[in-house]
């Protein structure tokens, strides 16, 4: 099939390189010359495992295109798959601009008979709302389809090839025939595609995302009280976990959830509910107990130093929201770096791939370290806030003896209590009780 991909972020150059993948003729455009000008020479904007070498190995047997011309990528297409950005407006609703922009621009150039399909996460009725303004653009009937994304930053090719289900929202029995023929090579293991109203496809993008975010909230929220009655989360954890109606997924305490999908999902339902005059009294929740969990690593080491942070110095393992990414967005070790800032705190942070983006944000007010034990040299302490696999074994002896301060701050529960008390540090971790030293 000829399928036009209009925008290259995270979502489009996944979903654009892995039909390339499968024998289609694929054209990524982007209005971004620069990042355009970098995929054609091969380098890849952002981080994802395997994503640089299928771009590579597409783009030079012909079936991954890049451009900046729009109408040249829609003209040829059967296919027109919209994955331009759809970021949150300051009341947590959704800013469509960029789409309709792309709507206006498009409408003249799309062929008849094409389909358009909308991979942006969107309001429910924006898929009725695009074919209504489809059809006063061109004058005549056209077909906008909803099939909503489900990718993991940092699984995204293995969720994109081997989905657990294809969601498509059509009106039409012949464009849901088109869809469920170019997914046919993922959904050979009998994984479902899910046919559905484009308003229940629009609608089950947000509810899967607000869902998995409830357990975080749920489950960071027990997490604290545990600390306050001296349970122990991890404990409890799998207690509830091995209940077939509830799973282990999801359900690991930490510091809050980012990234670009689950704060922005949220806020976009809650404004969706308000709107249609429903209270969202759930999604508010979640979104609050986020919000200060995010903030628990910050209070655990203002407490551990008496609110004396100034001319102190912490070592950050992990910037990125989550490991396997470059993917800042929203990170709880932002959250964590502006409020030791504030407080005159000095921070030397390390992340394997992320540290670039967060030098873009903070430019030279932190120091960027190039290997993990850089970061603790010289600390007064050590915050973890992205479980990176590197992560998981250091030196806790060379960690002590290079560290001003004998403190670690766990917000992703990597290590057992015992074994870093034992090698001489205090320990706070998330939902279980503070390891002191032992003599």
């Amino acid at each position: 099939m000829r399928i036009a991909i209009v925008g290259t972020g995270y979502v489009g150059l996944v979903t654009g390189t892995c039909f390339a993948e499968t024998g289609n003729d694929v054209v990524c455009v982007d209005c971004d010359r620069e990042k355009i000008a970098q995929l054609q020479q091969g380098h890849v904007p952002i981080f994802e495992p395997g994503l640089a070498e299928l771009i590579a190995r597409n783009a030079r047997d012909g079936r991954l295109r890049f451009t900046t011309e729009l109408a040249a990528a829609v003209r040829p297409a059967n296919l027109v798959f919209l994955a331009v950005g759809t970021p949150p407006a300051d009341d947590g609703s959704v800013d469509l601009s960029a789409l309709w922009s792309v709507v206006d621009a498009m409408a003249p150039h799309l062929a008849p008979g094409a389909v358009v399909v909308l991979k942006s996460t969107v309001p429910v009725g924006t898929n009725a709302a695009v074919t209504a303004r489809l059809a006063a653009l061109t004058g005549r009937p056209c077909d906008v389809a909803s099939n909503p994304e489900f990718l993991k930053e940092g699984a995204a090719i293995e969720d994109f090839m081997k989905p657990d289900r294809v969601v498509v929202g059509t009106r039409r029995p012949e464009v849901l025939e088109l869809l469920s023929e170019l997914y046919q090579p993922y959904l050979r293991t009998d994984k479902p595609l899910l046919a559905m109203s484009p308003e229940s496809a629009e609608m089950t993008k947000y509810v899967a995302n607000a869902l998995l975010a409830t357990k975080i909230s749920f489950i960071n929220e027990a997490a604290n009280l545990c600390e306050r009655t001296g349970a122990d989360i991890n404990e409890v954890r799998r207690g509830i976990g091995h209940d077939t109606r509830i799973g282990f997924a999801f359900l690991f305490p930490g510091c809050g959830y980012g990234g670009s999908c689950f704060p922005k999902d949220v806020r976009a339902l809650g404004a969706l509910a308000r709107g249609v005059g429903v209270a969202p009294r759930i999604l508010d929740a979640v979104h609050e107990v986020n919000v200060h969990q995010k903030n628990v690593i910050l209070q655990k080491i203002a407490e551990h130093f008496h609110d004396r942070l100034a001319g102190l110095i912490i070592g950050i393992w992990g910037l990125a929201f989550k490991p396997g990414t470059d993917d800042v967005r929203e990170a709880p070790a932002l959250t964590l770096i502006d409020g030791l800032l504030d407080r005159g705190t000095h921070c030397r942070v390390f992340d394997p791939v992320a540290s670039d983006n967060v030098r873009r944000i903070y430019g030279d007010r932190l120091v960027y370290c190039d290997h993990r034990d850089e970061a603790f040299e010289g600390a007064d302490g050590l915050a973890i806030m992205t479980e990176w696999k590197e992560f998981i074994h250091p030196d806790f002896e060379r960690m002590r003896a290079r560290m001003r301060g004998p403190a670690i701050f766990d917000g992703r529960n990597l290590y057992s209590p015992r074994r870093v008390a034992k090698a001489g540090f205090t320990y706070y971790s998330i939902g279980r009780p503070t390891a002191r030293p032992e003599r």
